[in-house]
């Protein structure tokens, strides 16, 4: 039964929202929030992706971009019921601005907006050719010297780049590169991807080859194109680079393969870049007015030096070299490091007959595969999240619906739900001498993902290796290499054959550093985290990834990467601020992204 109650409290709230807004009253809009309120805004209204926190955050929004943007129009959406639970009432929102229209969700508590979420959908005038906009394809009629869509679509490849020019440059084309890529094709907007591969996907071919997708398939979907359902859940990565480059082919992208930039200089008198590049031997220079990093969050492998290493006689290896186990059985492996690709190297060296000790320096996060899909993602991404009408769609709007500030308070029941029903296997990981962690305040794998980007393993069978004593297991740092071992500070000795270093990934700001400068990348600042004053993720609180996905200090340079889930979700809002730009529009950017530390 409707709840009437339930509807009008919101509709009221909704109304006086918009009244106050399209007076130009924002004390008055600001105050229909709670005192621990927060208004995280995606584009909508900031033109950046932005949370304010409290009436006073919220009117400090509103007094700099109502004037520019003016959202309105805000309602119920239709077909959607608000519904209470636990005195919070939830509701899904339609609004509009002066350029554009989005959709959100508002979470009511007392009477009062707690938490409120706006994200941009469409420009107005510049809708995507979809659904009831999408293209004949087929030009009906007769007409003399017509072209056919394989024509017209091979003359733009063979101008786009060499007579013409993009809009927009792509430099990396893994899958936030390919789906940031889809979307600006989408707009059209004219943009070229760039990666140093073969082909699209071999970012993950050329990976080790046990590597699989650790999130379940209705986690990472990309845009416009789901996975069939007939898709497994944990896809091998192979087929993950099948499904990119077939993705391309179909999604039309302008995917400029063996093409690496080998410099860029951005001209401030004119407001685009230079940049060099080199596509298969062959030096083109390209002008984009927009550049953007795609280089991924595992793009810049962290290679640490040790002493002794260059009389070490076997084979060092960073984990993104690393093939497979093929050639080490009855080898002896070390393995340094004891998150995701460790524990896999691990698992497949231990497979391939190798005997294999992994090293760990610090604690690691580990989360059980089923568990995390039961208790941690099931609501959201799984069948029974789409029987129960939480499409990809609303699922990803829900999730970006908590503010970071509190999210920790929504996932830490999460994992003790976790930790109480895998008690077992954790006891046996301690008795086995693994260090544990659960994050710093408890809140697990997403938080340490968001923060820091690493420390965390999603068990899918290594650790039951270490607690059975297959994987040896040696802890402390690295002292220095002997011509056939390594040796930890504790003096240590390891016999090896191969070293893999799973030591991780350097910040996004580094491609900034080598393909632009130095003097650009510190401008930028560092790129990932929260300001959480975390492990690994030093303050200020920032309160959203810092310069992924949006406005940099320096002028027409962004962020593109992330996991799948995120490649989709926030590829949209990269693309409209593109889109926008392309078109002139007045983009007023709230908040810039101020320049806190440097990594």
């Amino acid at each position: 039964m409707l709840d009437s109650t339930v509807v009008n409290q919101t509709q009221e709230v909704l109304d006086s929202l918009n009244d106050a807004l399209a007076q130009g009253d924002v004390e008055r809009a600001a105050a229909l929030f709670a005192t621990d309120s927060y208004w995280r805004d995606l584009v909508a209204v900031s033109w950046n992706l932005k949370t304010v926190e409290g009436p006073a955050g919220v009117a400090d929004l509103l007094s700099h971009q109502l004037a520019h943007t003016r959202p309105g129009n805000f309602t119920i959406q239709p077909g959607e019921v608000p519904a209470e639970e636990g005195g919070v009432v939830t509701a899904w929102i339609t609004f509009e601005t002066a350029t554009g229209r989005g959709w959100g969700l508002m979470r009511l508590r007392d009477g009062k907006i707690w938490t409120l979420l706006t994200a941009l959908q469409e420009l107005k005038g510049f809708e995507e050719p979809r659904g009831t906009r999408r293209p004949m394809g087929a030009e009906h009629g007769a007409r003399k010297d017509r072209s056919s869509w394989k024509e017209r679509r091979e003359a733009e490849q063979a101008e786009l780049g060499i007579t013409t020019q993009p809009y927009a440059l792509i430099v990396g084309g893994g899958q936030g590169g390919i789906a940031l890529g889809a979307r600006l094709r989408q707009m059209g907007v004219p943009a070229i991807v760039l990666d140093k591969h073969d082909r699209p996907g071999d970012q993950w071919r050329s990976r080790y080859k046990s590597l699989c997708l650790h999130d379940p398939i209705w986690y990472d979907h990309l845009p416009y194109i789901k996975f069939p359902d007939n898709w497994p859940v944990f896809t091998p990565k192979d087929k993950v680079g099948d499904w990119l480059e077939m993705y391309t082919k179909v999604m039309e992208i302008n995917y400029w393969s063996r093409s690496e930039v080998t410099r860029a200089s951005f001209d401030e008198a004119s407001g685009t870049w230079t940049v060099e590049v080199n596509r298969d031997g062959t030096r083109i220079t390209l002008h984009p007015t927009q550049l953007v990093l795609a280089t991924g969050m595992s793009g810049k492998p962290n290679m640490p030096r040790f002493p002794g290493m260059e009389r070490f006689k076997g084979t060092i290896q960073h984990s993104s070299q690393h093939k497979g186990p093929d050639e080490w059985a009855g080898k002896k492996a070390v393995v340094i490091g004891s998150n995701n690709s460790a524990h896999d190297i691990c698992a497949a060296l231990w497979e391939g007959g190798a005997d294999v000790t992994m090293v760990q320096r610090s604690s690691t996060h580990i989360v059980r595969s089923d568990s995390l899909m039961e208790i941690g993602l099931g609501a959201l991404y799984s069948e029974q999240a789409l029987a129960n009408g939480i499409t990809t769609e609303k699922a990803d709007m829900i999730f970006a619906s908590l503010p970071y500030k509190i999210m920790h308070e929504f996932q830490i029941p999460l994992y003790d739900k976790m930790r109480e029903r895998d008690a077992e296997f954790y006891a046996g990981l301690e008795k086995a001498g693994f260090d544990l962690d659960w994050g710093d305040d408890g809140s697990g794998l997403f938080l340490k993902y968001l923060r820091r980007g690493s420390g965390y393993y999603i068990d899918v069978g290594a650790s039951q290796l270490i607690i059975d004593g297959e994987v040896k297991l040696a802890k402390g740092g690295i002292d220095h290499f002997e011509e056939d071992a390594v040796v930890l500070t504790d003096g240590t000795r390891l016999p090896a054959d191969l070293v893999v270093l799973a030591t991780g990934f350097g910040s996004m700001n580094g491609w900034a550093a080598d393909l632009i400068s130095q003097e650009v990348a510190d401008k930028v600042g560092k790129v990932w985290g929260l300001g959480s004053d975390t492990t690994k993720d030093p303050g200020p609180w920032e309160g959203e990834q810092r310069n992924m996905w949006k406005p940099t200090q320096q002028e027409n340079l962004w962020f593109m990467g992330g996991n799948l889930h995120q490649s989709r979700h926030y590829s949209l809002y990269l693309a409209l601020q593109l889109k926008a730009r392309m078109e002139g529009l007045d983009t007023p950017v709230y908040g810039l992204q101020e320049v806190h530390h440097l990594s």
